[in-house]
């Protein structure tokens, strides 16, 4: 099940989630980074226990498959992640002050 996850333009920003993700409750918490240094977004997912799953994941949309951030991950079996251009502007990754604003994160089902 398809499900938009709320982003600010914070540069760090960490929080929990409930997910629906193969039709099973799924708890994780993820970070959210600017890096300066790079030029871009990154996220670090976590499980419900803090153990860390995946860390500084670049946060780019891209065409499918590509659009799936977690493509090379489906083996952990937490879904698929899309960072969403929904504001219109000509970049794949959003700068420091677009997340949440024109970019939006879409989490959904495991790709078979």
């Amino acid at each position: 099940m398809a499900q938009i996850i709320k982003l600010t333009s914070a540069p760090n920003q960490s929080f929990v989630v409930q997910l629906q993700v193969d039709d099973a409750p799924l708890t994780l918490r993820l970070s959210v980074q600017w890096s300066a240094m790079a030029g871009y977004w990154t996220l670090t997912v976590f499980d419900a226990n803090g153990d860390l799953l995946l860390d500084s994941v670049p946060m780019i949309t891209g065409s499918y498959p590509a659009a799936n951030i977690l493509g090379q991950q489906a083996y952990l079996q937490i879904g698929s992640a899309c960072l969403i251009n929904n504001g219109g502007t000509d970049t794949d990754y959003p700068g420091i002050d677009e997340l949440g604003g024109s970019y939006s994160l879409l989490w959904d089902d495991t790709p078979n």
